[in-house]
């Protein structure tokens, strides 16, 4: 999954993922945007509490809390975030079957590490107040909060009925095109941090994989519809400062 991930972002320099502002209508048939994100997110919510309550230790508290964690997420995005979309863009079912795949691996190797190939020792309550814990779930909420009130910035550009792009201002879009995706690339590496995990690390390399490329498509859409107006406002792609 680490050496896909690197063969993904090379991909993705050359080709834009077709859903939201770089939408095409080339990749075949498509479903509502509420209805994409649904079917693309509930599965992988699905697979982490099946994992959860058939293991013999889906009573560890460690567990139990890491677990709920990565839920809460997805929770999320799959309860609430599809409901409280406007417009009515279309997401192709090739992009929804990709997105399927990819958290359900990320679920399964998640949700395995945690409950069947962990070290029985390793997760025991004491790493709940260990400072790999503490540190990687002060990252997640921080990642978490600056998705959701990216989104909510998006979100609300737009009046009922106005298709127009405007440029989102405000919270981290003052120093990143991509202040939701570095929301979720945050919320990810801090998961990677506090359950010290392979699998963490994988999914935090295949979420800058999918979203930094991402970002970059939407700072050229940006520079192409807004001009100097965008540029001087000398953003970076996904990570302030950085990239």
């Amino acid at each position: 999954m680490i050496a896909l991930s690197v063969v993904v972002f090379i991909v993705l320099q050359r080709i834009d993922a077709p859903y939201g502002m770089t939408y095409s209508g080339r990749w075949g048939w498509s479903v509502p945007n509420r209805l994409g994100w649904i079917l693309m997110e509930w599965p992988v919510f699905i697979a982490m509490v099946l994992l959860w309550v058939l293991s013999p230790r889906r009573g560890e508290p460690a567990l139990i809390v890491m677990a709920c964690i990565f839920l809460a997420h997805y929770f999320q995005r799959c309860f609430i975030f599809p409901f409280i979309l406007r417009g009515k863009n279309r997401m192709p079912l090739a992009v929804v079957s990709m997105g399927v795949v990819f958290n359900l691996v990320n679920a399964y190797m998640i949700g395995g590490w945690l409950f069947y190939v962990s070290p029985a020792e390793m997760y025991g309550v004491s790493w709940l107040y260990s400072p790999l814990f503490i540190l990687g779930t002060v990252i997640f909420i921080f990642g978490m909060v600056v998705n959701i009130s990216s989104d909510s910035i998006i979100r609300h550009l737009r009046q009922p009925g106005d298709s127009r792009h405007y440029i989102p201002k405000g919270g981290m879009y003052r120093y990143v095109t991509g202040a939701n995706y570095f929301g979720e690339l945050s919320e990810w590496l801090g998961y990677a941090i506090l359950t010290w995990s392979l699998g963490g690390l994988a999914f935090f390399l295949w979420t800058f994989a999918n979203l930094a490329p991402r970002a970059r498509a939407v700072h050229g859409r940006y520079i192409k519809e807004f001009g100097s107006d965008y540029t001087s406002l000398n953003r970076k792609y996904i990570i302030p400062f950085i990239y």
